[in-house]
């Protein structure tokens, strides 16, 4: 059996080796972040039009994301003055730069990254942190204090960032996180390769391959091993995807990782930031309610099926407006526009909300808190 440790990032120590995944829109931010983080655990806040709530998001929205998230960040440390906090920034974000600087400003503990390989990651860091130096807030010591995890799902995208950050970059990654075909959101993965690992049906409980996926993890552990002993570092993998109970994470103990990320059953917390009625839907979501469904972007994604995804199912539900979210969503032509689908789900008007979720939702039968879900996983530690 694996045993639960504290996770080690560099100098940056979890006592409890859960990372809460980043849920956007609005769902995991600094009430849930903080939550974990006083558990024991990493919280995580997601950027994904983090400012949605600012007076003037609708007219300027990148401008309200970034100030959000430092005021975002500073909750979430009100909360947990001592605890591990960081962000979830999707490498599609347009304007992922001025994102990932604003994150290492306000002091981030940890930046993880996927929807896309962060292949820039490690040089936009490296200049918000030289910039802090140079205006004051942050001392030359300080440099460095940000760690960053590349979010992976094949040992292939493991090779390609490794290579580039080693090659360009003179550097390996600080963690790294493995997100399997049984996530949250948008996964990455082709309709085809889910359908290899047998998730691409209504009955993933039953068709899905874990052990297939389980060999995919070995092979990453691989790639990274091999740039530990490059650089005579420890770079912990951590795994994610449909780990919902305390034997999910002794299995991927087993297979290698020094800790698990977790974010579906988070999302029926009291402390999580989603409205009640959101929480809700997942209680109420049956195993053959959770689908997998095309994303504007043209990325598969999981989610409950609802009144907005039968509508979208209908036919095109033009956008009114751009909120310049994804770099790679066309206005004119998208099925419709994600991050209005999300906030009205963050913002509980779930008949016209996406409400993306993880393969295990429809098993969530009652509102808990963070602590005892943080126990439950690892074991009552």
């Amino acid at each position: 059996m694996g045993q639960i440790k504290p996770l080690v990032i560099g100098d940056l120590t979890v006592e409890k080796p859960v990372i809460q995944g980043g849920m956007g829109v609005g769902i995991s931010l600094h009430g849930l972040a903080g939550a974990v983080a006083v558990a024991g655990g990493l919280g995580i806040i997601s950027t994904a039009q983090i400012g949605f709530g600012e007076p003037d998001f609708e007219e300027k929205p990148l401008r309200a994301n970034l100030r959000a998230i430092k005021r975002e960040l500073d909750m979430a440390r009100e909360i947990a003055p001592h605890g591990a906090i960081g962000f979830n920034i999707m490498v599609a974000t347009r304007q992922y730069k001025e994102y990932v600087k604003a994150a290492v400003k306000a002091g981030a503990d940890i930046i993880i990254s996927g929807a896309g390989l962060p292949v820039s990651l490690p040089e936009y860091v490296k200049e918000a942190e030289e910039e802090a130096v140079k205006e004051g807030s942050r001392k030359p010591e300080e440099k460095g204090g940000t760690k960053i995890a590349p979010i992976v799902s094949t040992a292939k995208s493991a090779g390609v960032i490794c290579r580039f950050w080693d090659r360009r970059y003179g550097k390996a990654p600080d963690l790294v996180v493995i997100e399997g075909p049984l996530a949250g959101g948008h996964l990455g993965f082709s309709r085809e390769q889910l359908k290899e690992y047998g998730v691409d049906t209504m009955d993933t409980a039953r068709t899905y391959d874990r052990d297939a996926y389980d060999r995919e993890i070995g092979e990453i552990l691989k790639v990274v091993r091999a740039y530990e002993e490059k650089y005579e570092t420890r770079i912990p993998v951590v795994t994610a995807g449909g780990i919902y109970d305390h034997g999910d994470v002794l299995h991927q103990f087993e297979l290698g990782a020094s800790g698990v990320q977790v974010a579906t059953r988070f999302v029926t917390t009291v402390e999580c930031d989603a409205p009640l009625c959101y929480k809700e839907a997942y209680i109420q979501a049956k195993k053959e309610d959770i689908v997998i469904t095309k994303s504007p972007v043209g990325m598969p994604g999981r989610a409950i099926v609802n009144p907005f995804l039968r509508e979208a199912g209908r036919g095109r539900i033009a956008p009114e407006r751009c909120y310049q979210c994804l770099e790679m969503c066309d206005p004119s032509s998208t099925p419709y526009c994600i991050t209005k689908a999300l906030v009205n789900a963050a913002e509980g008007d779930l008949d016209h909300g996406l409400l993306f979720c993880g393969s295990n939702a429809y098993r969530a039968e009652k509102i808990e808190t963070v602590d005892e879900v943080m126990r439950e996983l690892t074991g009552g530690k």
